[in-house]
């Protein structure tokens, strides 16, 4: 019984991921993506407008963080807060747009950027991988990411730890490629370098299956299914899903995007 009930689990869980029909898109033809724009060297800290630029001018597509200030803005930034950045313990989210200007990232002239000044920056010239930072259902952040890609006119995909950002794209902007992100979990101290998983881009749960999916344990259990796909590349070539690269200074990131 117990047995038959894992079968049924997985048929479930690989039904769940299964992209269905394969797309064919430009920006799945692209396999070099500077991770947060290409930072690294002196003056030029992650996810700036100069990080930005120098992506561009080298002709690197842009992984890059979304998130909403206190008041609604969409900023570019990574982590939750200032601390590692900015060296100052806050966070973003309780932060209005205006205060977030005071600060400067890494000791640098940087500012946190807009990302609707880092899309007219960019202005289609190299393609963008978006990252929404979510930690919870936040359907407020992507109707405002959805609405400004809606005006943009280069080539883009989104990408989520949450499975909810790409249930709701998939279902209002079924258009759009979509990317799962999964971590290593279960033996983090093997590796050196972080490695991400841009999985299936057609993984969405039910409106109710959402609110259980909040839950960290039960993500963190759908991440390391994902890791298993990634590992069995026999098994991701059947789910379509193809291997991207980011380029994370000083060493790559590898992913899988669909």
């Amino acid at each position: 019984m117990i047995l038959l009930w894992i079968l049924v689990l997985i048929i479930v869980y690989i039904k769940m991921i299964d992209p269905g029909k394969k797309r064919k898109h430009p920006v799945l033809n692209v396999k070099y993506y500077a991770h947060r724009g290409f930072h690294g060297e002196e003056g030029i800290p992650e996810n700036s407008m100069a990080a930005f630029k120098k992506a561009k001018g080298s002709g690197y597509g842009i992984e890059l963080d979304v998130q909403l200030t206190k008041d609604g803005v969409m900023v570019v930034h990574h982590d939750y807060d200032l601390k590692r950045t900015c060296g100052v313990n806050k966070k973003i989210a309780d932060l209005t747009y205006r205060e977030l200007c005071r600060y400067r990232l890494m000791g640098t002239r940087e500012r946190i950027p807009r990302f609707v000044e880092v899309l007219r920056e960019v202005d289609g010239k190299v393609p963008l991988l978006v990252e929404l930072k979510m930690e919870t259902c936040n359907r407020k952040l992507c109707k405002k990411v959805a609405r400004a890609l809606d005006q943009y006119k280069g080539l883009y995909c989104i990408e989520c730890f949450h499975p909810y950002a790409l249930y709701w794209f998939k279902k209002n902007r079924p258009e759009v490629i979509r990317g799962q992100l999964s971590e290593q979990f279960l033996k983090e101290k093997e590796y050196e370098l972080r490695k991400e998983a841009n999985v299936t881009a057609d993984f969405y749960p039910s409106k109710g299956f959402t609110k259980v999916l909040n839950h960290p344990k039960i993500l963190k259990c759908f991440h390391n299914c994902f890791l298993f796909f990634r590992r069995a590349l026999w098994l991701s070539g059947i789910l379509g899903l193809r291997q991207i690269i980011v380029l994370t200074n000083p060493n790559p990131t590898f992913s899988f995007n669909l």
